[in-house]
C-alpha cells in the first residue's frame, strides 16, 4: 500500500548571518493510512521545523535545500504557493503548540471556523455552523452553540487549544501534523482528545504526525515512532520496540529520564551535558558528546541502518545486547 506521506532525505536550512543553521539534515519516514507516528526528542532536535517543511510553513532565511514530501505521490517541495494553500487546512492540517497561531484575537470563533469550513466546501451557511458546533461538541468544550459566539480571549489557554484542534479536524484531512497539541490541556480533556484522535484515523484513514516530548503520550497513541536529535533521525520503528528495547544510546537516555522509572529517594536520572549548537555540531554522531558508550569509531560519519527487522538506528554501539535473540 502507499504511504500517504513519504519524507525523503529532507534537508532544511536557515542560513543566519553567524552561519548555517541544519534544522532537519538528511531526515526520512514515512506514515501510512490510519496510522499515527510519533516524532519525539528534546526541544531543538528538529521536530517543529520538519513539520512546518512538511506543511510549507518554512519562512526566509529558512528553506528546504534538498529531499522529497511525497503526499500520495506529489512532491510538497515542487508545487506552487496557490496548490499549496488548496492542500492546508483541507487535505493537511496543523494543530500548532500555540493556539494564538491559529486564531485571529479580533474575530469571534464561528467567523473564523465557518470561514474555514467555506473556504474549502460548497455548503450553506448554517450547515457549516453545524459542522463547527459538532466540532467543538467533540474536543470537550460545553455549551458550543454558545462558545461558538466568543472571542478567543473568552476561552482559557486550553480551551482555546480545543478550539485550534477542533478547527484543525473540521475536514476530516487525509493528513494531520499536531505538534504538542496536548501541552496546556488537564489530563481528563487530553485523554478524550486522544481517543478523539485514534477514532478519527482509524474511522477515516488519517495519517497523523504526533510531535511530542512526552514519551507517555506516544506510548499510548502512536503506531511507529522516530526519535530526533540535532536535526537527525537517530532511531525509527513500531512504538512498543522501540520503547521497549531501545537501540540508541540518546533513545536508551529519553526512556530513563522519565520520572516513574526512577525508585523513591534515588535522584532522577537525566542525560549529560546540553544540545550541541546547530551551528558546530561535533564530527560523526553528534550524540558522541554525551554518550556512555562513545570512542573514536563514533567520530566518522554513521547512518541510519536496518540493525533488526523494522529496526533502524544511527549508532555504532546500539544497545543490541537488551534486545532477545
Amino acid at each position: 500500500m502507499t504511504a500517504t506521506l513519504e519524507v525523503r532525505n529532507l534537508h532544511t536550512h536557515f542560513f543566519t548571518r553567524a552561519g548555517v543553521v541544519k534544522a532537519v539534515d538528511g531526515v526520512s519516514f514515512s506514515v501510512g493510512r490510519g496510522k499515527i507516528m510519533g516524532l519525539v526528542g528534546e526541544s531543538g532536535s528538529g521536530k517543529t521545523v520538519t513539520g512546518f517543511s512538511i506543511i510549507g510553513l518554512v519562512d526566509p532565511p529558512g528553506r528546504i535545500t534538498e529531499g522529497q514530501i511525497l503526499f500520495h505521490g506529489q512532491d510538497l517541495a515542487k508545487i506552487s504557493e496557490e496548490e499549496m494553500r488548496q492542500l492546508r487546512g483541507n487535505r493537511i492540517a496543523m494543530i500548532f503548540q500555540d493556539p494564538m497561531m491559529t486564531l485571529n484575537p479580533v474575530l469571534r470563533v464561528d467567523t473564523q471556523m465557518i470561514e474555514t469550513v467555506l473556504a474549502h466546501t460548497k455548503v450553506s451557511k448554517e450547515e457549516a455552523r453545524q459542522r463547527c458546533r459538532d466540532a467543538l461538541g467533540m474536543v470537550g468544550i460545553p455549551s458550543p452553540e454558545e462558545r461558538l459566539k466568543s472571542y478567543p480571549h473568552q476561552f482559557s489557554g486550553g480551551m482555546r487549544q480545543r478550539v485550534a484542534i477542533a478547527i484543525a479536524l473540521l475536514h476530516r484531512p487525509e493528513l494531520i501534523i499536531a505538534d504538542e497539541p496536548t501541552t496546556a490541556l488537564d489530563v481528563t480533556i487530553q485523554g478524550q482528545i486522544l481517543a478523539e484522535v485514534q477514532k478519527l484515523c482509524a474511522e477515516t484513514g488519517t495519517a497523523m504526525i504526533w510531535v511530542t516530548h512526552d514519551l507517555s503520550v506516544v506510548a499510548g497513541l502512536a503506531d511507529d515512532i522516530a526519535v530526533m536529535y540535532a536535526g537527525r533521525v537517530v532511531e525509527d520503528g513500531p512504538v512498543s520496540a522501540v520503547l521497549d528495547k531501545p537501540l540508541h544510546p540518546y533513545t536508551h537516555g529519553l526512556i530513563g529520564s522519565v520520572p516513574s522509572r526512577n525508585k523513591r529517594g534515588e535522584p532522577l536520572r537525566q542525560i549529560p551535558g546540553m544540545t550541541p549548537s546547530l551551528l558546530k555540531l561535533p564530527a560523526g554522531c553528534a550524540f558522541r558528546t554525551r554518550c556512555p558508550r562513545a570512542d573514536a569509531a563514533c567520530e566518522a560519519p554513521v547512518e541510519l541502518r536496518e540493525l533488526l527487522p523494522d529496526r533502524r538506528a544511527r549508532c555504532v554501539h546500539p544497545h543490541l545486547e537488551a534486545v532477545p535473540a
